[in-house]
């Protein structure tokens, strides 16, 4: 796999009240092309935007991939490189017995993972990046069409 064969993804979530109206956005890049995914829900949370952003950028994607895959959600990063291990072992509870939140959505992302090969890379939110602030005004888009806002 070459260079040019690499996919990069940046993803963000938003939430107007948490909970409250809610948004995701995905920036996807390959080969010298781009795509812009976003969507949104009425009444959600930040965390559960932060997942459904990359639970819906990687199955856009129509073959395995190598990813790198760029988020601001320690959350999300942490949960499927560390937590989810411990999660299913312990039936979905939490080390203090429990129930894993957003069980459903982890379980979505950790199947939309399992076809690709990604390097998560952590990236700190509304610092510049341009492909997170790209990916956090999808999010906000998203936020504002299901507010009833264009």
């Amino acid at each position: 796999m070459t260079d040019k064969d690499m996919i990069e993804i940046w993803t963000d979530g938003a939430c107007s009240g948490n909970p409250g109206p809610g948004g995701w956005g995905a920036l996807i890049r390959w080969n010298g092309h781009e795509k812009e995914l976003y969507g949104g829900d009425p009444a959600t949370t930040n965390n559960r935007m932060e997942m459904t952003a990359v639970i819906e950028a990687l199955n856009a994607l129509n073959r395995p991939s190598k990813i790198t895959l760029n988020v601001d959600s320690t959350y999300v990063k942490d949960g499927l490189t560390k937590w989810i291990k411990g999660w299913k072992r312990n039936g979905w509870k939490t080390a203090d017995k429990k129930p894993v939140k957003n069980q459903e959505l982890w379980m979505a992302m950790e199947e939309a993972c399992k076809r690709h090969e990604i390097t998560w890379v952590w990236v700190k939110g509304h610092a510049g990046d341009e492909g997170n602030e790209r990916a956090d005004g999808l999010a906000r888009k998203g936020t504002d069409e299901v507010r009833g806002r264009k």
